[in-house]
């Protein structure tokens, strides 16, 4: 709009030039010439033509006669093709967008967050949620939203999934499993463990060389005597023939439910899985095991190091029995290293004044 201004303006100068004796087609001529020689003086090559020249260019050509149009650097047809432009220009408006005004996108934020924290509500139970919020959104635009992220709107019947289980009850969860370590001499030593999926908290209940049946029980009455089971409410465990109807009474006992994991899936006991992972990355790869004695003072003292100083992802960065404790800024002066394992592991803990 402001070039088409501009464009009528200039068009209206030059129709001020004095007409007398055809002498304004020759000024304007003119004109047009000096303007070529500024326009070629910008750069050898390719000529190149600024908006305000075609402008220029195009106000002379409504003032020459078109015998006179040899003046111009460009053909005829480019001139009236420029003289169109500007007539375009000049008939076109700002056109404003009409329909539904987009919604603000922390309230497109929220909409997302409500489906992803809440797998099995349905577009109209977020409809309802928002309403209540004070925030009227329509079904149709909550379903869009929901396409576009990738999140299927319809609510899921089946209940949640295996993952979703566990972390909504994982400070009842107990998972127990066994892993074996080779000795120097061959020999197959089982241990046996929990571990509390909530707190990442390990209990190391026994190693032998046959964990039969009557062993594992009594290794179960062990933890109920020795740990608080009264928080437990399900307990993980493989279908291993040596967890008997005897070793899950003793957890139903405890008001615990036995879970079952499904055959040849470890995934579904991943906690446990990782810690054995763990163990043997961290130990028993590096470390030839004598004896069961031996085995049981490397546990003993990896289990007191797992649950006091072990940082564990699961629980930002925090140990099983320092998960609620603030830490303490300990000056770097003040940090002393301490070994663990015969300097297996190292710990640094601050040194009083």
């Amino acid at each position: 709009m402001l070039f088409s201004i501009l464009y009528m303006i200039l068009r209206g100068l030059l129709r001020l030039i004095p007409s007398a004796d055809d002498g304004r087609d020759r000024d304007v001529e003119i004109l047009v010439l000096r303007h070529q020689v500024r326009v070629l003086s910008r750069k050898a090559g390719r000529l190149r033509l600024r908006r305000i020249d075609r402008i220029f260019f195009a106000a002379a050509a409504r003032t020459l006669p078109r015998r006179r149009w040899r003046a111009f650097p460009v053909r005829p047809e480019t001139l009236l093709r420029w003289h169109r432009e500007l007539v375009r220009r000049k008939w076109t408006f700002r056109h404003e967008k009409t329909g539904r005004p987009p919604l603000a996108p922390e309230l497109v934020a929220l909409i997302t967050s409500m489906a992803k924290d809440n797998p099995r509500w349905g577009v109209c139970r977020i409809k309802g949620e928002l309403q209540g919020l004070g925030h009227r959104v329509g079904a149709t635009t909550i379903r869009t939203i929901l396409r576009r992220a990738g999140i299927e709107p319809a609510p899921r019947r089946d209940g949640p999934t295996w993952s979703e289980f566990i972390r909504s009850q994982a400070e009842g969860i107990l998972a127990c499993d066994f892993f074996c370590v080779e000795t120097v001499f061959l020999r197959t030593l089982y241990v046996l463990f929990f571990i509390e999926v909530g707190s990442r908290r390990l209990h190391i209940q026994g190693v032998t060389r046959n964990p039969d049946s009557a062993w594992v029980t009594q290794q179960a009455r062990n933890l109920a005597m020795v740990d608080d089971l009264d928080s437990v409410r399900f307990l993980i465990r493989d279908r291993d023939s040596k967890f008997t109807a005897s070793f899950d009474e003793v957890f139903r006992s405890e008001g615990a439910r036995i879970i079952k994991t499904p055959v040849r899936a470890p995934r579904a006991n991943a906690f446990a899985e990782r810690f054995v992972r763990t163990t043997r990355a961290e130990v028993f790869d590096l470390t030839l095991v004598t004896g069961r004695r031996h085995l049981v003072r490397l546990l003993s003292a990896y289990e007191r190091h797992y649950n006091s100083h072990r940082p564990h992802r699961g629980i930002d960065l925090a140990a099983p029995e320092t998960i609620d404790v603030a830490p303490i800024q300990v000056p770097t002066g003040r940090i002393q290293r301490r070994g663990v394992l015969g300097g297996l592991i190292n710990e640094y803990h601050g040194v009083a004044a």
